[in-house]
């Protein structure tokens, strides 16, 4: 007979996740860098108690904010490659509710995170317990049901040996390069006490190495005869490139055949900007030398990119009538997306079979000299819209400048929401693969503070810069003062165009009047005027507001030295974008309307979906 041990749910629970690892760089660490965690009735009797026993061995980290902390639990996990992970938990009631956003964002994005909400008690005696919502025709319903949709894998454990096979198939989901995302762990509060005598083998160690799917022969033959038929072919590195860390097989494809390559929001850094192959981003926030080669390409090499709408313009993008896309990727969902053809695998494995299959085989030059050519004509256009000024109100792009020419390509740059990820896609010299951090699938405003907490609780040693606007400072920014307590310096540069900027031009673009976005257009009895830098500094952080771009420039060399969080804050212009570059969006506009302005922009919109081709 197997050997047990008495211990409550949470005791299992907590003791399974702190022997659970997994090898980075060779060395054998914990897969779970620690649990995020606020207390309340429902979990900190049971879970929170279990944690402390194993507090040396799975840390706890305390947050101001549920959905914040999630955030940096899944940055966390963006930052280490989906290697490593964080797990995160709350009471029941709003505090579970809390995360539901993080959870899709997590869900969107195929990141690796662990949901462990408190639940009502599975015994129901004190029903309705605090903070439960009842649902009057359904006895067994909890507000922790909307977890569901946005998670891969949902259990609520009922009974305390439940958590027995929910672990494993938690694990399962967490690691595995196809269907990883978000797992929730529903737990009553009454069976998180209850003891049980578990098997001493569950707690074994086990160490987790990422799969890594070869392609089947077939699928990789019907992809090689494409590549090798074709005139003009492009290759879109997505996220998979950097989860599969598979950049040095990229470039050796690429360059071996001379194949230019475009990245999405999740694939930028894939190659470094001064590859020459590199065309940087491509869809809606596209370079001009990305998305002219994506108009004309005839085989489209996606790889572990889900080929959304802002990567693909829509599919008004891909305007070659007879072209090809091949879908490399781990999700069969993805790579089949608009009759692709599919070709399962791990990034790094994929690559590397087709660079071996076309070793010798080169594309016609003046492809690849078109894209050359274009690529320096992208560059000077892109330095001419982030070169220094001396406006009062400087635009997103001229600000990016600043932070690049102060801080350089070594640092990781991290953003969400809003109008950067439009200008930071297409001009920022990212360096190093997963230097370029971007929450874009779910563009989440709130993301980009807690997000740089986990990214830094991941890259220690390297220098983290968040850029945030401050409709998204806002939002959510409490957890500056938890990066403070925790000693884990960012710094933060908040772009104040009082308003949502980046939506109000969107609205001006669709014909809309200028309307409840900026605050001079909201309601109002008195404009609103926030000191960003005095509140910044009230949660411990350093904090300026500069008044010009030189002086942004001479702040972030001091931050640089500086030993805790900085917040350097500028205002900037909230009508200008970067005309160069871009593409159109599918933003349905009004067919009837009293106003001219949006009869126009319906015209427009009419055209362009009529000449779209996907």
């Amino acid at each position: 007979m197997s050997k047990t041990i008495r211990l409550t749910m949470a005791q299992a629970l907590t003791r399974f996740l702190s022997r659970q690892m997994t090898e980075v760089d060779g060395k054998k660490v914990p897969i779970f860098g620690g649990v995020w965690a606020i207390f309340g009735h429902g979990n900190v009797a049971g879970i929170g108690e279990a944690l402390y026993q194993v507090r040396d061995e799975l840390p706890t980290f305390r947050a101001h904010n549920e959905q914040a902390m999630a955030h940096a639990a899944i940055a966390y996990g963006k930052a280490n490659f989906r290697r490593r992970f964080m797990a995160a938990t709350t009471s029941i009631g709003p505090g579970a509710l809390n995360m539901v956003t993080a959870a899709a964002l997590a869900h969107v994005n195929r990141l690796p995170v662990l949901f462990l909400p408190g639940d009502v008690f599975a015994n129901r005696l004190p029903d309705p317990v605090l903070q439960q919502a009842e649902d009057f025709s359904d006895g067994t319903a909890s507000v922790n049901d909307c977890f569901r949709p946005v998670s891969r894998y949902f259990d609520r454990i009922t009974r305390p040996e439940q958590i027995i096979p929910a672990l494993n198939r938690a694990m399962q989901v967490l690691t595995d390069p196809a269907e990883c995302g978000p797992v929730t762990l529903s737990l009553c509060q009454d069976v998180q006490a209850e003891a049980y005598d578990y098997p001493e083998s569950l707690f074994a160690e086990r160490v987790w190495i990422p799969r890594r799917l070869r392609p089947d022969r077939n699928e990789l033959a019907a992809a090689i005869a494409a590549l090798k038929g074709a005139k003009k072919p492009l290759v879109i590195a997505g996220g998979g490139v950097l989860y599969s860390q598979a950049s040095g097989e990229l470039a050796k494809l690429v360059q071996g055949a001379g194949i230019p390559v475009c990245e999405t929001q999740g694939g930028k850094s894939s190659l470094p900007d001064d590859h020459p192959l590199n065309m940087a981003a491509v869809g809606v926030t596209g370079t001009s030398a990305a998305n002219r080669l994506a108009e004309e390409a005839d085989v489209v090499l996606a790889v572990g990119t889900r080929l959304q709408d802002f990567t693909t313009g829509s599919w008004a993008l891909f305007k070659n009538a007879g072209r090809t896309i091949i879908g490399l990727n781990t999700q069969v969902f993805d790579a089949g997306k608009h009759w692709a053809l599919p070709l399962i695998a791990d990034a790094a494995e994929g690559l590397s079979e087709l660079s071996a299959a076309l070793k010798g085989w080169k594309v016609p030059a003046a492809w690849t000299d078109n894209a050359l050519k274009g690529k320096t004509e992208w560059q000077a256009a892109a330095a001419k819209v982030t070169a220094s000024t001396n406006a009062a109100y400087p635009s997103d792009a001229q600000v990016i400048g600043a932070v690049q020419r102060a801080m350089g390509s070594g640092v990781t740059l991290l953003h969400a929401a809003g109008g950067l990820p439009g200008e930071l896609h297409k001009l920022w010299q990212a360096g190093a693969p997963g230097s370029y951090h971007a929450e874009y699938g779910f563009s989440t405003m709130g993301y980009e503070i807690a997000g740089g907490l986990g990214a830094k609780m991941a890259k220690p040693d390297q220098e983290v810069v968040v850029m945030v606007g401050d409709g998204s400072y806002l939002m959510l920014n409490s957890e500056i003062a938890t990066s403070v307590m925790l000693g884990l310096k960012l710094t933060i540069v908040l772009l104040d165009n009082r308003g949502y900027g980046c939506i109000n031009r969107l609205q001006m673009a669709t014909g809309g009047a200028n309307f409840n976005n900026l605050l001079k257009d909201a309601r109002h009895e008195v404009m609103p005027d926030v000191d960003f830098a005095a509140h910044a500094a009230s949660m411990g952080a350093n904090a300026e507001k500069v008044a010009s771009i030189a002086e942004l420039e001479t702040a972030l060399a001091k931050a640089k030295k500086n030993d805790r969080t900085t917040v350097l804050v500028i205002d900037t212009d909230p009508l200008v974008s970067t005309e160069a570059g871009g593409h159109w969006w599918d933003v349905a506009v009004p067919e009837v309307s009293s106003r001219p302005q949006v009869n126009a922009a319906r015209k427009k919109y009419e055209e362009a979906v009529g000449s779209r081709q996907g």
